[in-house]
């Protein structure tokens, strides 16, 4: 199927994010549409990713569904799509959800589990990830003793900034800081069960929250292979980096090219691009047990 870079609907634009179009169908509700477009070091890329957004969109209301005993979310009770809708762009009914309309909380929260990453930098320079303290002499994928919480700021252009939980209680107020690590660390360890009893590590994910009716919800998306690490449980070893299904083997790719991650990014090879979709799909189907993304609300 036709890769979708950018959308254009007949509804007021809301926000274009780097992966996500959203739309405005009312007051109160929205349309994110999940295009295939990708990221990496904040960065858009040229070149879109094959069915990446259907995988995005079908993992994420798995989760929201999954997830819903412990905090509530933005999909809306109706998730039909408008005739005139799917008539504007064909398959919008499986990369697309109606949500609430929730002021973002613009802080994103981070949990790891295992060594990895900026984590795995920040240990090997300070003995620390944002400030907090680990055991000396752990390697590179190795897991931590227990899941930890690390924040960042949510930049609309530019690099996030990690900050430490300090920091974030200092700027978010102490309530909503512990609201959202208390949050951020159940949901970790849900899906950090569930994908094991499907074969994956879920090594760290990034988890977005809102404001709606005062309370605070899960937003955006939650433990895809855009926001999170997933490893293949069986041949996992620690002492060094591990075969994944998310944007690993995309960044890894940049970073042998010397560029210095600021735009314009450079295109993709073909080879890179079947390589990540490929990935995202075989993560669909190991969370899911679906080697494709199926239409919206089944």
């Amino acid at each position: 199927m036709t890769s979708v870079l950018t959308t254009a609907l007949p509804l007021p634009l809301h926000s274009r994010g780097k992966v996500r179009d959203t739309y405005r169908l009312s007051d109160t509700e929205l349309l994110m549409v999940s295009t295939d477009r990708i990221s990496a070091f904040d960065v858009v890329l040229p070149t879109p990713i094959p069915e990446k957004g259907r995988v995005l969109n079908q993992l994420s209301r798995s989760w929201f569904r999954e997830t819903g005993g412990l905090v509530r979310n933005h999909l809306a009770r109706d998730q039909s799509i408008p005739t005139e809708l799917l008539a504007a762009l064909p398959g919008l009914d499986q990369r697309s959800q109606r949500v609430v309309l929730a002021q973002p909380v613009m802080f994103e929260c981070v949990v790891r589990g295992y060594l990895s990453g900026s984590g795995w930098k920040d240990y090997r320079q300070t003995g620390t990830i944002a400030g907090e303290p680990l055991p000396a002499g752990l390697e590179e994928s190795d897991r931590l003793p227990q899941p930890i919480f690390t924040p960042a700021t949510k930049a609309l252009t530019g690099h996030d900034e990690n900050i430490s939980r300090a920091e974030l209680a200092s700027r978010a107020g102490s309530d909503v800081a512990q609201t959202l690590e208390r949050l951020s660390l159940s949901l970790y360890r849900f899906g950090a069960e569930r994908a094991l009893d499907r074969g994956l590590i879920l090594a760290d994910t990034k988890f977005e929250f809102g404001w709606h009716n005062g309370d605070v919800i899960l937003i955006d998306e939650v433990m895809t292979p855009d926001s999170s690490r997933f490893w293949d449980a069986e041949l996992y070893r620690p002492g060094g980096p591990q075969p994944s299904f998310d944007k690993q083997y995309l960044r890894d790719y940049l970073e042998q090219l010397g560029w210095n991650k600021q735009p314009p990014a450079p295109p993709l090879p073909q080879e890179v691009v079947v390589g990540t979709s490929d990935r995202y799909l075989e993560a669909l189907r190991r969370l899911t047990g679906r080697r494709q993304p199926v239409t919206a609300g089944v």
